[in-house]
């Protein structure tokens, strides 16, 4: 495996360099409002526009609940969507953060960096740090650091696979304390996420050789020509970047959604179909079923779940224990 932190270097020396981790949502540009700007919500923020780090994208809203024991709360952490390329916190689901709180849960939404600022592992640092952030802040925001969660669509559903799988980014002799923090997660609840964005890998699981090129492929890879997807750097940036790369036996469970059905994807699929398709959750169980992790899959014409009928259900329970 890559040292993270190499990684993050060589890549910000090699600026022109795109990996495709930025699959996610390839087809979605979303016009970006200053990250400074106050989100309009119906349920306003206990917090709003929280920096977590140095950057402009690095801000987070946050709702905090209030548990009837005075005990501290748990935490679960919105990453919106958007292909890496777009998106903003103001996509958080209201509904689910009124169910949370409800739940004595408290609920954060964060920016992070998109690809116009470097490629992965940007994106994934920062929403690495915002975890972190909200653990080193735990005693003022009277949180419960053992009880953490991920949720998101699309690109946020493939990042918060990525924090839940990859091994703790905690650096305990960092100068900077914040980094010192723990990045591992109690569960995640990705929503329409891509655990793998290997086209080899996706070629396999599909069963098409010939997945339908989006115009934005090639210069968000940082490549001239598909081919470059064999030298080596990318082929091994791009397993790093694939969140089942990282998926071990002591890994949280998963709550994962799709809302399409496993239908056959063909060279003539369009790439805002098989982005977010079924598929890469039906791969994503069958792995964590060999590990025995608990992974629930929803999507049309899936088996029915006895347990949870959406990421709310799955979250509260696993974060109230």
């Amino acid at each position: 495996m890559l040292c993270l932190e190499d990684l993050g270097d060589a890549m910000v020396r090699r600026t022109g360099l795109i990996v495709c981790v930025v699959m996610a949502s390839l087809y979605v540009s979303v016009p970006q409002a200053p990250a400074q700007r106050a989100a309009k919500y119906s349920l306003p923020p206990t917090h709003a526009n929280v920096k977590y780090g140095p950057y402009e994208r690095n801000v987070l809203d946050l709702w905090l609940a209030k548990r009837d024991d005075g005990k501290p709360t748990p935490i679960a952490v919105h990453i919106h969507g958007g292909g890496f390329m777009g998106g903003d916190k103001s996509g958080v689901n209201i509904g689910t953060v009124q169910r949370l709180l409800a739940a004595g849960i408290s609920v954060a939404t964060i920016n992070y960096r998109l690809t116009n600022s470097g490629p992965f592992p940007i994106p994934m640092l920062d929403g690495a740090r915002a975890i972190q952030f909200l653990r080193y802040h735990a005693d003022e925001y009277h949180l419960n650091t053992s009880r953490v969660a991920c949720f998101g669509g699309s690109a946020g559903g493939c990042m918060s696979m990525w924090l839940a799988f990859h091994d703790d980014l905690a650096d305990p002799k960092n100068p900077d304390p914040v980094l010192r923090e723990s990045t591992r997660l109690t569960c995640a609840a990705p929503s329409a996420g891509q655990s793998s964005v290997d086209v080899r890998t996706l070629a396999q699981w599909f069963h098409c050789d010939g997945l339908r090129e989006h115009p934005a492929m090639r210069p968000l890879f940082g490549i001239k020509s598909l081919a470059e997807l064999d030298k080596p750097e990318i082929v091994a940036l791009v397993k790093e970047a694939s969140p089942i790369t990282h998926l071990t036996a002591d890994d949280p469970p998963i709550f994962a959604t799709y809302g399409q059905p496993d239908t056959p994807v063909d060279e003539s699929t369009p790439p805002n179909v098989w982005v977010h398709h079924p598929r890469f959750g039906i791969k994503l169980k069958e792995q964590m079923d060999r590990l025995h992790i608990e992974c629930h899959l929803h999507y049309p014409g899936a088996p029915a779940d006895p347990k949870y009928k959406n990421p709310a259900d799955f979250m509260i329970d696993k974060l109230n224990g």
